[in-house]
């Protein structure tokens, strides 16, 4: 089995510590999200074997489409996991953008649908919804998506809150992006099974991790399909264990305590299941934060979203990666402050260990022979 490993794009800033809010609060890092400083974690990503970034969504941060799109001519293979917000524009536009980026991209985009846990930030967008027919539009949503990429003849639709007539597209993306899908919830459930190709979950310890696989696993057969999982996940990675342990350690003491009180009050009016989830591994205190072998809940206190990290020597990231892989957790969405520098970290320390075990292969590196080969081999003949 080989996995895949992607990046993030931290549109909201980046730093050396700990960057506070998410998930419905604000936030921004003391390194701006500057275009140029977001193609250099690209360039990072892609010249470290990552195959795809994870750009976010929400009031707290840039505008998916639109930075991706401005980094396809500075990058060569990347792809650009683009997170979206069904509801927010129809469905037909969405699946015409996204076909307008596969094109002008050569294929290099990916999908991740956030249904939005957040009522405040969706009342922000004009959406006032409740929890269960957010998940509802999102179902429906992405039934006229799927449908208007392949189908050549127009549809129409009508649900109870999605309506469109006589839909058709000019041109289909090709390939179809892969739809990446989260959620926790029992409405999220059945959404995942029927029209996720990946469906995506936290850092958690393995057996919630396994437990919540197997859920989505059982609806998915009901439903005649089979999907792939992804583990969403920040990591600190060093030569040692001390080394990595330390600079867990830095990060926590960084913190300032008013922005733990700040971000925690936030985050307790979430309506997100998984991100109850994310706030029971810590409780808001600071102490015994490894709630499992190499898995720190440190991050969590002061981010809203993926609140763990994996924490070690490159051996041991390696390992417990591959423990989650036995799960069927396939795609690993990483990633780490600050960004640049934490690409060259697991690159160059972790994947190089995959890579020996066969757990992983480079996506686009070239076999390059040794200079002079074929002169040599020429002058001998």
């Amino acid at each position: 089995m080989s996995l895949s490993f992607h990046w993030f794009l931290p549109t909201y800033g980046d730093s050396r510590n700990l960057v506070a809010g998410g998930h419905g609060t604000s936030m921004a890092g003391n390194r701006p999200a500057s275009l140029r400083y977001l193609n250099q974690i690209a360039g990072a990503a892609e010249e470290n074997g990552f195959e795809a970034v994870l750009t976010p969504t929400g009031a707290w941060c840039e505008d998916a489409w639109l930075t991706t799109a401005m980094l396809v001519e500075t990058t060569e293979t990347l792809k650009f996991l683009v997170a979206f917000r069904p509801g927010l524009v129809s469905p037909t536009l969405a699946a015409q953008m996204a076909g307008t980026f596969q094109r002008h991209s050569g294929g290099r985009l990916l999908l991740n649908v956030v249904t939005g846990g957040e009522p405040h930030e969706q009342r922000a967008y004009g959406d006032f919804l409740s929890k269960d027919e957010r998940y509802e539009r999102t179902g429906e949503f992405l039934h006229v998506v799927r449908e208007l990429w392949q189908s050549r003849e127009p549809i129409s639709f009508a649900g109870k809150h999605i309506r469109v007539g006589d839909a058709l597209l000019n041109n289909h993306p090709d390939p179809l992006p892969p739809v990446f899908f989260g959620g926790s919830s029992e409405a999220a459930g059945p959404v995942a099974a029927r029209y996720a190709d990946t469906y995506l979950t936290w850092g958690e310890p393995l057996f919630a991790v396994s437990k919540k696989l197997e859920w989505i696993r059982r609806l998915a057969v009901d439903q005649g399909r089979i999907l792939s999982y992804g583990l969403r996940i920040h990591v600190i990675s060093r030569d040692t264990s001390e080394q990595a342990w330390a600079e867990a350690d830095r990060l926590l003491e960084a913190i300032d305590p008013a922005d733990i009180e700040r971000v925690q009050a936030n985050l307790a009016r979430s309506e997100s299941e998984g991100q109850r989830r994310m706030l029971e591994l810590h409780g808001g205190n600071t102490d015994r934060l490894e709630i499992a072998p190499n898995l720190w809940a440190g991050v969590g206190l002061v981010r809203g979203g993926a609140g763990t990290a994996l924490v070690g020597s490159h051996e041991e990231v390696a390992e417990r990666l591959i423990e989650y892989s036995r799960l069927g957790i396939t795609h690993f969405i990483l990633s780490g402050y600050p960004h640049v520098e934490e690409a060259y970290w697991f690159g160059e320390g972790v994947l190089p260990i995959l890579e020996r075990r066969g757990a992983w292969k480079h996506p686009s590196r070239r076999d390059i022979r040794p200079a002079g080969t074929p002169f040599a081999a020429a002058a001998t003949s």
